[in-house]
């Protein structure tokens, strides 16, 4: 009788630690899921930050070769004004 209560004993232990192993498993499966859905929406956020640039650089790109582009490079970088237009500096003071 003993010998019968160990085996049903003995089973329902390697049932249960089967079953144990699966809802480890489980769990473990759905740790990485919810992990990888998040790496792929900062993924996706990435890319339309990154195409956002993309489209303000092929528009300088174009903008590049026109004339405006060079006369605001001019003013911006050079200090260069047009005939007839007055500078004026303004200096913060202490």
């Amino acid at each position: 009788m003993r010998a019968i209560k160990k085996q049903i004993t003995l089973k329902r232990l390697v049932i249960v630690l089967i079953f144990a192993i699966f809802v480890f498993n489980y769990i473990k499966q759905e740790v990485t899921i919810k992990r990888i859905k998040e790496d792929i929406v900062n993924s996706q956020e990435q890319l339309e930050e990154l195409k956002i640039k993309n489209s303000k650089l092929e528009a300088d790109l174009k903008k590049a070769g026109s004339n405006e582009y060079f006369e605001e490079q001019a003013r911006k970088r050079l200090g260069m004004i047009k005939d007839g237009e007055k500078v004026v500096n303004s200096q913060k003071q202490n």
